[in-house]
């Protein structure tokens, strides 16, 4: 059966509609995916989105899987992972027999393992596909995706996962993804701390911001975070594309796998502690660039 015939018959769920989720069920819709179902806490964002791409706001979980063939996650974290794979109560884990399940949320890669061993038990199929991206390219169908579960789930998702990538990785088995997503948000959120501290310091001194981002991208001080969030920075233009907020939580995800392998990142933990006092001092929907709102002169928290 080819993928556009794949398109036509299979119908998609979508668990959690915040800035991707929606994203991805807005490209999945524009290619000719029958998303047929849609299910968030906030009740009025999947009545919104249903009625954009012609689906049913489901009022359970269950009913998420009753309806569709593939359904795709994109939840916040570890706890909110577990609550919709619950074993009792209300569960996507309720008919899931025959289903295929492509979780797309950055959690810890342990949870990846035991939602799959939760689905494959229920007669269902699992998939982690973790996201290098943001919200244009969840949009345009240009992710790039890291893969991990079995071999028989990546190939069963492939229609899915082209449509919404430009570049594709199987990594492995389950959570090994998740580890390699892992450790490219805690390079990046080092690689944003180090950026902002950079520019805080110029600041600092007088330096012409512009001619010094410009030295950046021309010396070993360049960067894909330059790129994407030095004229943020400078401009105090934080809107979210990835908080501070999920920046934090990742950095941690990072720092406990390390503990588990033995092995000190002074500068993920330094990092990690820079998000958290954006979290804490009520920063933490800002985007990542808001890390500049702690290192530039005479900003601050309050600033």
């Amino acid at each position: 059966m080819s993928n556009e015939s794949l398109a036509s018959v299979t119908r998609i769920g979508v668990v959690g509609l915040g800035r991707m989720g929606a994203n991805i069920a807005r490209r999945l819709n524009d290619e000719g995916f029958r998303i047929v179902v849609a299910y968030d806490l906030r009740r009025e964002e999947a009545q919104a989105l249903a009625q954009e791409v012609g689906a049913t706001a489901a009022a359970t979980l269950a009913d998420v899987t009753a309806a569709a063939e593939a359904i795709i996650t994109v939840v916040t974290d570890d706890a909110a992972m577990r609550a919709i794979y619950a074993e009792s109560g209300d569960s996507l884990l309720q008919g899931a027999r025959g289903k295929l399940f492509v979780n797309c949320a950055t959690v810890s890669p342990a949870v990846h393992v035991e939602v799959e061993r939760l689905v494959e038990r229920a007669g269902g199929q699992s998939l982690e596909g973790c996201m290098a991206s943001s919200i244009t390219q969840a949009r345009q169908g240009t992710l790039y995706l890291m893969v991990g579960g079995t071999r028989a789930a990546y190939e069963r998702a492939l229609p899915l996962l082209h449509a919404m990538s430009k570049d594709l990785r199987y990594v492995g088995e389950a959570g090994k993804a998740a580890e390699v997503k892992a450790l490219v948000n805690m390079v990046m959120n080092i690689n944003t701390a180090g950026l902002a501290e950079g520019l805080g310091l110029g600041a600092a001194l007088g330096l012409d911001l512009d001619m010094l981002r410009e030295v950046f991208s021309q010396t070993g001080a360049n960067s894909r975070v330059l790129e994407t969030d030095g004229t943020d920075m400078q401009s105090r233009d934080h809107e979210c594309y990835f908080s501070a907020a999920h920046a934090a939580k990742d950095s941690g995800i990072a720092l406990g796998l390390a503990k588990e392998a033995g092995v000190d990142l002074p500068l993920a933990s330094a990092t990690k502690r820079q998000y958290d006092r954006m979290v804490d001092a009520g920063l933490g929907e800002l985007d990542k660039s808001g890390i500049a709102e702690l290192t530039f002169p005479g900003r601050g928290p309050a600033g």
